[in-house]
């Protein structure tokens, strides 16, 4: 669908875009954020081509909502080393979400076994195998 009906509306706005930025002194302030799309057009096209990425930034916006919902009480985490740590935790949740793994589950599980967990194996314990070995030790 995105080769029938996307592409050719893409191929059309880069032709628009490269025709207005030819029209305009260089630098006009609508030149440099043509330009500005124009450098980034093989990433942006790059949609066209790879279903897996999406086309609107919708799911990384409703990802980073809880960051501007928590900010004031982030002031207070005590020091930059509080605040690298809670970065680090706010990333594990949304790791273990992106994966549908209920985040709860997982920190309570992974923090009951880790200290007997072998360090060699620590990668066992990322979201997306957690999950794949909780599906074969409940068959």
């Amino acid at each position: 669908m995105r080769q029938e009906l996307s592409a050719p509306l893409v191929a059309e706005l880069y032709s628009w875009l490269t025709a207005q930025a030819a029209k305009l002194s260089r630098n006009h302030d609508l030149v440099k954020a043509i330009n500005y799309m124009l450098r980034r057009w093989d990433a942006f096209a790059r949609s066209l081509d790879d279903g897996r990425i999406c086309l609107t930034n919708y799911a990384a916006e409703r990802a980073l909502r809880c960051v501007p919902l928590g900010r004031k009480a982030w002031l207070f985490c005590g020091s930059d080393r509080g605040g690298q740590r809670a970065a680090v935790i706010y990333t594990l949740i949304q790791t273990a979400k992106l994966n549908n793994v209920d985040p709860q589950a997982w920190l309570a599980d992974v923090l009951a076994r880790i200290a007997d967990h072998p360090i060699s194996r620590l990668d066992e314990l990322l979201p997306w195998k957690w999950q794949t070995q909780r599906i074969a030790i409940a068959a």
